[in-house]
C-alpha cells in the first residue's frame, strides 16, 4: 500500500482556495464518536465556505486505497486488515505519509500516536493537533498503553505547530509542556434537540418524561456500577435507562447487572442516532458519571437537549455544565441528588436552593447556547486554521 497522489484532488489550483486535510478520525459520514461527528461537521462547514477538505478513513479489509468524494469532501479510505488498536496505529501511519506528500495543512485530532506527527513536521507540513483528555491518566490502561499515550502526549505537544484544548483543564495541563500562545482553548459543539417524535422511546417499552439515561462505556471511571446501585436502593417511580454493550464475562459488567433493580433497564448498544436523540429530548434527566476527561461530547449533547443534568462532581464536569447539573460523588452523593429531585418532581415541592428539574432543564439550554452550538464551535476553528495555512494556500 503506497501513499501516492490524490487524482480526485487534481483539479485543484495553487491558491485558488484553502485546503485542509483532516487525520486521526475513523472517518466520515460519522459513525464512531465524538471525533467523527466533529471531523463531520467541520469538513461540510469548511466546503460550504469554499475549503478543499480530505478526510483520511479508516476501513477494514485489505485492498488498495480508494479516493472518492463525499458530500463534497475528499475522501482517502484506507482498508486495514489489523483488528483493534494494532490496525488503528497501522491507519494513523499510511494516512500520516499520504497528508505528508501531499503538503496542505493538517488537523490531527487526538495524539495517539502523535509520533508519527515528526514526518510532517520534517517536511514542513503545518499540523494543529487537537489533543484530546489526559487519556494515560485513565485507571483502565495497563502500564504498557499508559506508556504509549504519555509518550505520544509529549510528543504531540512538540511536534504539532498548535494544539487545540477542548477545556480550560486541558489547556492548564499542555501548559506544563508546551507554551502558553501554542495552546487555544475550544470546545466541543452538538446539535439543538428538540421537537423530536416519540414512538422510538415507546418503542423500547418506556415513557416520555418517566425515565433517566445513563449513556456510557461500562468502566469504572465512568461511575456505572454507583448509579446503579444508588438508583436501586429504593423504587424512583422512574426508569433508569443504561445504554452500552454488557458482557457476562467482565467482572465489572456483571457487578453492575447484579446491582440493577427492577426499575433499571439495560437498552444495550444504540448506534441509531435518530433513536439516541430522541431517548436524550424526552427523558426527564440525563445521568452523566464520567470521571476524568475535557468537554464530553455526551454531556454537551444532554445540554443541547436541553436535559437536567446529574454529574459526577469534578473540574471537567462543573466547566460545562455549570448550574445546569446536579452534582454527585459516589453511591451515597447519587442516592441524594435522586431522592431529592424525583421527590420534588412527584410533590411538585421546591428543592433546597430552588433546584427544580425545570429549572435543571432551563440552565442547560441557556449553557448550551452560550457554549457549545456548532456555528460558534466551527467558526473557532475556521479562524484558527486559517492562520497556519501555507503560503498561497
Amino acid at each position: 500500500m503506497t501513499a501516492g497522489p490524490l487524482p480526485v484532488a487534481a483539479d485543484r489550483k495553487a491558491g485558488a482556495a484553502p485546503a485542509l486535510r483532516i487525520l486521526g478520525t475513523r472517518g466520515v459520514p460519522a459513525a464512531h464518536g465524538g471525533f467523527e461527528t466533529f471531523a463531520e461537521h467541520l469538513a461540510l462547514h469548511l466546503t460550504a465556505r469554499g475549503w478543499h477538505v480530505t478526510v483520511y478513513c479508516q476501513e477494514d479489509g485489505a485492498g488498495p486505497t480508494v479516493l472518492d468524494r463525499w458530500q463534497g469532501v475528499d475522501r482517502v479510505r484506507i482498508p486495514v486488515s489489523q483488528p483493534g488498536p494494532r490496525g488503528t496505529i497501522v491507519f494513523d501511519w499510511l494516512a500520516t505519509r499520504h497528508a505528508a506528500a501531499a503538503g496542505e495543512l493538517c488537523l490531527t485530532l487526538g495524539y495517539n500516536t502523535a509520533v508519527f506527527c515528526a514526518l510532517l513536521r520534517a517536511r514542513g507540513v503545518p499540523n494543529v493537533i487537537n489533543m484530546d483528555g489526559i487519556e494515560w491518566q485513565r485507571a483502565k490502561w495497563g502500564a504498557v498503553a499508559k506508556a504509549w499515550f504519555w509518550l505520544n502526549e509529549h510528543a504531540g505537544t512538540r511536534l504539532g505547530n498548535h494544539l487545540v484544548a477542548d477545556h480550560p483543564d486541558i489547556a492548564r495541563h499542555l501548559a506544563r509542556t508546551a507554551p502558553r500562545d501554542k495552546i487555544t482553548t475550544i470546545a466541543y459543539g452538538a446539535d439543538r434537540i428538540q421537537g423530536l417524535p416519540q414512538a422510538p422511546v415507546r418503542a423500547l417499552g418506556l415513557q416520555p418524561g418517566r425515565y433517566l439515561t445513563l449513556i456510557a462505556r461500562p468502566e469504572p471511571e465512568n461511575s456505572v456500577l454507583e448509579v446503579v446501585q444508588a438508583f436501586s436502593r429504593r423504587r424512583r417511580g422512574q426508569v433508569l435507562a443504561v445504554l452500552g454493550n454488557y458482557d457476562e464475562r467482565q467482572p465489572y459488567h456483571r457487578a453492575v447487572r447484579a446491582a440493577a433493580g427492577d426499575e433499571v433497564r439495560f437498552l444495550g448498544a444504540i448506534y441509531d442516532k435518530p433513536v439516541v436523540q430522541a431517548l436524550r429530548q424526552h427523558c426527564s434527566a440525563y445521568v452523566h458519571g464520567h470521571q476524568v476527561g475535557g468537554t464530553n461530547p455526551s454531556l454537551v449533547e444532554a445540554l443541547g437537549a436541553g436535559n437536567a443534568v446529574i454529574a459526577h462532581d469534578n473540574r471537567f464536569n462543573r466547566w460545562v455544565a455549570g448550574d445546569a447539573a446536579c452534582y454527585f460523588d459516589g453511591a451515597d452523593g447519587m442516592a441524594s441528588v435522586l431522592d431529592t429531585l424525583f421527590v420534588e418532581q412527584d410533590t411538585g415541592s421546591s428543592a433546597p436552593g430552588g433546584t427544580t428539574l425545570l429549572a435543571l432543564q432551563q440552565a442547560a439550554r441557556v449553557r448550551f447556547e452560550q457554549a457549545f452550538t456548532w456555528p460558534a464551535v466551527l467558526a473557532q476553528y475556521e479562524a484558527l486554521l486559517r492562520r497556519w495555512l501555507p503560503a498561497g494556500g
